[in-house]
């Protein structure tokens, strides 16, 4: 089963965000830019987020793309795209997000689009965000765990199925440590190494052996030594710390890593290694670093998502080239970025709306390098659209942007990455 765009609110609802996750010591942070969760950052938890196929309209008129800022503050400290939304955090504590916001996944109240950053609440107390396909999710400096947007499976943690415009608080708990958002379901991992999901599982991706959906969070096994979670489109991938790494739901591509494509309905060990230290669940196709930095996807291909050179749909982890100074990786919609330790970042895979930032709209089955900065610190891969951080705190983004997810006032989508705001 192929994920095809069919109007506005069929492509949204079928799209995915990815969450990276990392690995660490004292267990507990997600991947993207420092500061974040399943997608971005390093603060314990990170910001993460991204589905295969086409695009909707024909954006192909090079008149439409161009390089521009988004945003131009330089404290930013982790970000996550999503399908057409996207959420980050400054350094003060304070959540923006901007985009499409017809099911309240902004938070700001409102049904009303943005296309530039708009403040959610006036809390300076956020340590982690996550943006799902059409909603957000976030964790407080306390522990607790917010979320707001689009409710139909449940996937607002809240036990109803109401949209929500502004965030709603999940349980009373106050040890949440790290939040990953997918499509219609989340994931979170507790202070004690639990495991929990949430919202559709169809597939399965809720981890807990049935394909019943979740209004509340559902506990995953009974394991304490989860150290990281990344939710994609329908499914999801999770980081012991004994660096094992385990996936299950929706496996028709390949992208639980298992040699098959069996769904899964509870986890599913991804390979022999006890050497994993991140990962990142994308549309259809799943990344994740070892601990010597070499970069390893798997799963849906066509548009060269894996990075491995071919179209080839792979079962099992297969390595992205020889480098073993990859430092972090982002699964989007049909394309992966990655950082190496150099702070260079490369993209590839999908680029029909110019999401590898290479300037082109030509897919690239290798990874392409993306500008010549080498002070790129964290990266966050949308459904058509990226965003990334440098060293500093400036946000940049490119690709899609027909509902304002690049954040720099406009609709106008962007081939190359320029900094977000002026």
């Amino acid at each position: 089963m192929r994920f095809m765009r069919s109007g506005r609110m069929g492509a949204l609802l079928a799209a995915v965000v990815v969450s990276a996750v990392v690995v660490s010591p004292a267990a507990v942070a997600l991947a993207g830019p420092p500061g974040e969760s399943a997608g971005p950052g390093s603060v314990t938890p990170e910001a993460r987020g991204g589905d295969a196929s086409g695009r909707p309209g024909d954006l192909t008129s090079a008149g439409r793309y161009e390089t521009v800022k988004a945003g131009g503050s330089s404290n930013w400290a982790s970000v996550s795209a999503g399908v057409t939304h996207t959420c980050a955090l400054r350094v003060s504590g304070a959540l923006w997000c901007w985009g499409d916001n017809g099911q309240g996944q902004l938070g700001d109240g409102t049904a009303t689009d943005r296309l530039s950053p708009t403040r959610v609440g006036g809390s300076t107390s956020w340590a982690s965000v996550s943006v799902g396909a059409l909603h957000t999710c976030a964790v407080r400096t306390s522990g607790a765990l917010w979320c707001w947007g689009h409710n139909a499976r449940g996937q607002l943690g809240d036990g109803t199925t109401t949209t929500r415009y502004s965030p709603k608080r999940v349980g009373g708990s106050t040890n949440w440590a790290g939040i990953s958002a997918g499509d219609e379901h989340t994931c979170a991992t507790r202070t004690s190494g639990a495991l929990w999901c949430w919202g559709d599982n169809g597939s399965g991706q809720v981890g807990d052996g049935t394909t019943t959906d979740r209004w509340t969070p559902a506990r995953v096994g009974g394991s304490t030594s989860w150290a990281g979670v990344s939710a994609g489109r329908k499914g999801t991938c999770a980081l012991r710390t004994s660096g094992a790494l385990w996936c299950w739901g929706y496996n028709e591509e390949g992208q639980v890593g298992d040699g098959t494509t069996i769904d899964r309905l509870s986890p599913t060990r991804a390979g022999g290694s006890v050497s994993w230290s991140r990962v990142s669940a994308g549309g259809y196709h799943s990344c994740a670093l070892r601990s010597s930095g070499a970069l390893w996807c798997w799963g849906f291909n066509a548009a060269g998502q894996l990075g491995d050179g071919t179209a080839t749909d792979r079962f099992s982890p297969t390595r992205v080239g020889g480098s073993v100074s990859w430092s972090r990786v982002s699964g989007g919609g049909a394309h992966s970025c990655a950082l190496r330790a150099s702070g260079v970042l490369w993209c590839w895979g999908k680029n029909t709306d110019g999401q590898v930032g290479d300037g082109s709209m030509i897919d690239r089955f290798s990874p392409a390098r993306v500008g010549g900065s080498t002070s790129w610190a964290s990266v966050s891969g949308g459904r058509y659209h990226t965003c990334a951080l440098r060293a500093r705190g400036a946000l940049w983004c490119w690709g899609y942007n027909d509902q304002g997810q690049l954040g720099d006032g406009t609709t106008t989508g962007r081939l190359t990455p320029t900094l977000v705001g002026g």
